[in-house]
């Protein structure tokens, strides 16, 4: 028997409605096509009065809407660097094939004490380990590469960057010698075929050399991912940011855009790092006999770079202060991307035998981090380094956002040492890596997307660049502002939001990794805001009674000058409590409950704070 079609059951439908005589009616030509549940609207389906008189163009035919488009989509995920400042991470995925662009983090905030670093959640990343081929990262600065040692140990694929950025990795994987990783150069212009995906890798001006953009061609068509970039037409390396081909690219059509918006609030452009160099000539000019302390970016190689042609041209020796001063210079170096007379540098150690004029020091801290080599030096606490009225210190970086405290607390107690501080809001000592609104207006002429999604900044970024983005033309209808967790699906011809995965942060400790539920965290808080009480009752094992009186001892919760007293009163309110308690046959979990409650009470009542408690029973 032929099997009916869709057409045939609502003709049917349609035959018992008029009545029988049109059972064997001839198929009439449906006029409208089949809604989605093939249901008749109830004002089409009443019964004719009169059947005789009922012609056939009479017959009402059911509305249709099209059936949802069920073809495979493009699925972004946004797992860092939306909405916040650092942590970037964006994957990608088609059917059963996912890339990963980039695995930054970020440093933790004030109310996360003893956290030293901040990463994604990759809890989304671990449920789909099977599809993840690749990470693909775009740079080597700290909020692109900084987490790859921690999520390398849970999702183990090869990471695909330029030469420089995994000569950064390297380094860094050095110190966990246990993992094990595949790393893969590229250059510009060279295409990666992942899967159903074909990279192409773009030149970009930034802060640090080998800085790429992505255009990822997918079934659905083209993304364009722009990474950290400007575009710089004086550039150290003489390579300007490849307008050429991202033109070619977007002649031949952008699907979407996913492109930074740090600077997005700064009219105009950018300013050169050529003009950074320019600046700095002057100041070794005018400062020929003081000793110079230059602090920067470790990882801002083109401006280390000028620094030491300076110090060549100027005949002063270079030490380098700092860890990743150090470790960047040294990768840096051996890749050529750091050009300098290795007999013009000495050990940090060995300046005490150079004059002040001969002297010139590269320093990390210029932050204000507490254990960099600058915050130690403004301390005293660097061995063989006291500042004084001959240090010119340039501090050759901005506050990044949430660091001024530390940054203009720093430059108060280097002035306070009497040495003269040039920072960015006396001269042109810093040139940003980031695009602002005209850089950002040309990669959006330039590429000319569909559709569009801002990306690495804080909200505030994201919605100036939204704006921005309408006012060069996009349809506000095709721009969606992301939010952590959020997941976009991407067809051929739109783009949409699809839901949410579980996404955030996760909390480097040491060695170990929590997150902001532990209750270790909990505990530091309190800690920190309310101190801590600890309270010993001794009892005999045999009678159970009290050995002798509660020892009670707090920090952090009253002034010294009252602790004595409030402790001393502390121990009496326990004795009195315990006399009212048969001891020897009470649990010690229960002991403790009742100790931890009634010092509580009595420490809130005194002082209106609620220190951690801590209660240990001894039997004796």
């Amino acid at each position: 028997m032929e099997q009916k079609t869709s057409d045939d059951k609502i003709l049917e439908q349609l035959n018992t409605v008029l009545g029988t005589r049109h059972k064997n009616q001839s198929k009439i030509h449906l006029q409208r096509k089949v809604k989605k549940d093939a249901k008749i609207e109830s004002q089409n389906t009443e019964k004719p009065q009169n059947d005789d008189t009922m012609q056939n163009s009479d017959i009402l035919t059911p509305r249709v809407v099209k059936r949802p488009d069920k073809s495979p989509k493009v699925k972004i995920t946004f797992l860092g660097g939306v909405g916040e400042i650092g942590k970037n991470m964006t994957a990608i995925e088609y059917g059963d094939e996912m890339i990963v662009v980039d695995c930054g983090m970020s440093f933790p905030d004030d109310d996360l004490p003893g956290i030293d670093v901040v990463t994604p959640d990759i809890t989304y990343l671990i449920q789909n380990k099977n599809k993840l081929k690749a990470f693909v990262i775009t740079h080597g600065h700290e909020d692109h590469i900084g987490s790859i040692p921690f999520v390398l140990s849970d999702v183990n694929v090869p990471i695909y960057a330029s030469r420089l950025t995994l000569g950064l990795i390297e380094n860094k994987l050095k110190e966990y010698p246990k993992l094990k990783y595949k790393l893969v150069a590229v250059r510009p212009r060279q295409v990666l075929k992942i899967g159903n995906f074909a990279i192409e890798f773009i030149h970009v001006n930034h802060s640090i050399a080998g800085s790429l953009a992505l255009a990822i061609t997918t079934p659905c068509g083209t993304i364009v991912h722009s990474g950290d970039f400007k575009i710089d037409f004086e550039p150290v390396t003489g390579e300007t940011t490849d307008l050429t081909r991202l033109a070619e690219i977007g002649k031949r059509g952008v699907n979407l855009l996913l492109c930074e918006s740090t600077n997005v609030c700064r009219p105009g452009y950018s300013m050169s790092e050529s003009k950074v160099g320019r600046v700095m000539d002057s100041i070794f000019e005018k400062h020929p006999n003081n000793r110079l302390i230059i602090a920067t970016f470790a990882s801002n190689i083109q401006r280390m770079q000028q620094i030491l042609d300076l110090a060549e041209k100027y005949k002063r020796k270079v030490a380098f202060s700092g860890r990743s001063m150090l470790n960047v210079s040294e990768v840096a170096s051996k890749l050529g991307e750091l050009k300098y007379n290795k007999d013009n540098i000495i050990d940090i150690d060995k300046i005490s035998k150079y004059e002040d004029k001969e002297i010139l020091i590269m320093a990390t801290g210029s932050q204000g981090e507490s254990m960099s080599a600058l915050s130690r030096m403004a301390s005293g606490d660097f061995k063989g380094i006291e500042l004084g009225e001959n240090d010119c210190i340039i501090l050759s970086s901005s506050p990044i956002p949430g660091n001024e405290k530390s940054v203009y607390g720093l430059i108060n107690t280097l002035f306070k040492k009497g040495a003269d501080v040039i920072y960015d809001e006396l001269a042109d000592v810093h040139a940003s890596g980031h695009a602002c609104q005209e850089e950002i207006k040309i990669m959006h002429k330039l590429i000319k997307p569909k559709n569009f999604v801002p990306i690495h900044g804080e909200y505030r970024h994201l919605k100036q660049h939204k704006e921005l983005a309408i006012a060069m033309g996009c349809d506000p209808k095709n721009i969606i502002l992301p939010d952590l967790g959020m997941q976009i699906e991407m067809s051929k011809t739109s783009i949409r939001t699809c839901g949410y995965v579980q996404a955030g942060m996760r909390l480097v400790d040491g060695s170990g990794l929590g997150d902001l539920t532990s209750a270790v965290l909990k505990d530091r808080k309190q800690l920190s805001e309310e101190g801590v009480c600890v309270a010993v009752v001794n009892l005999s094992s045999e009678s159970g009674q009290l050995q002798s009186d509660p020892f009670v001892i707090t920090r952090g919760v009253v002034y010294n000058d009252e602790a004595d007293d409030f402790n001393q009163d502390a121990r009496s309110h326990l004795s009195q409590l315990l006399k009212g308690y048969d001891l020897k046959d009470m649990d010690q979990t229960e002991l403790k409950n009742v100790v931890r409650r009634s010092i509580s009470s009595f420490v809130f009542k005194r002082t209106k704070r609620r220190p951690l408690i801590l209660t240990v029973v001894l039997m004796s």
